[in-house]
């Protein structure tokens, strides 16, 4: 089953307002836009309006899911070739601990987004309440080339990790657009997150691990009663 893609929702007021502060903080200063995967990136994409008349910026996304999307708005879509200038990334998180670090990848697209990130200027998050926690309680994804499936998953059991092949309902296994599988790898002692993403990574197969480390310039926090709060990492939570 693939984690993280969450079920519609009755928020459209407080995307809309999110999409419109976002918008004037952050996308009407830019020129090049990463666009995250997800169902909340696609909900705050469907209530930004102005970005189809907007012709002047163009958009990077990460996966097919959002690229549907975008281009259902209009919106101005390039290809990878303009990462290196990217302005800003909209993106969602899994979960966010009191640190600011992330999960993310529940919907299989952490490669991309790892790269956009790290390309962007600046990038914000958006996510419900619930997804801000005090420590993670959810599996990290680590993404595998095929090749190295039994290899990966000897040496994730060796780090002290906890790894189950990802698998859709009907019993496949769960392939990445970039071709590679997914160990959701439960860790129930974290070390410093940075050194855990950075020894997971130094596994030879290893593409890429769902933490994110890297703070996000503003993080936009739905509340339960349909307003939002916006947080930087200089917050205490």
């Amino acid at each position: 089953m693939v984690r993280g893609l969450e079920k519609a929702d009755n928020y459209s007021h407080v995307y809309q307002s999110i999409a419109e502060d976002i918008f004037e903080k952050f996308i009407s200063k830019s020129r090049v836009i990463g666009l995250g995967s997800g169902l909340t990136v696609s909900s705050i994409l469907k209530h930004m309006k102005r970005l189809g008349e907007s012709r002047d910026i163009k958009f990077v996304t990460t996966s097919l899911q959002i690229k549907n999307s975008a281009q259902a708005i209009g919106l101005n879509m390039i290809d990878e070739s303009y990462i290196p200038d990217i302005d800003f990334v909209l993106d969602g998180a899994d979960q966010v601990d009191s640190h600011f670090n992330m999960i993310k990848g529940g919907g299989g697209a952490l490669l991309r987004e790892k790269i956009v990130i790290s390309a962007a200027k600046s990038f914000a998050i958006v996510g419900h309440s619930t997804k801000f926690v005090d420590r993670f309680t959810i599996p990290i994804p680590v993404e595998v080339h095929p090749f190295a499936r039994n290899f990966v998953l000897n040496e994730l059991i060796r780090f002290g990790g906890t790894p189950k092949l990802r698998m859709l309902d009907k019993g496949y296994p769960f392939v990445t657009e970039n071709g590679n599988i997914i160990y959701d790898t439960s860790i129930t002692s974290f070390q410093e997150m940075h050194e855990t993403e950075l020894k997971i990574k130094t596994i030879p197969g290893v593409m890429e691990v769902g933490i994110f480390t890297k703070c996000a310039d503003a993080y936009y926090v739905i509340n339960q009663n349909d307003t939002f709060t916006i947080l930087n990492s200089s917050n205490t939570r």
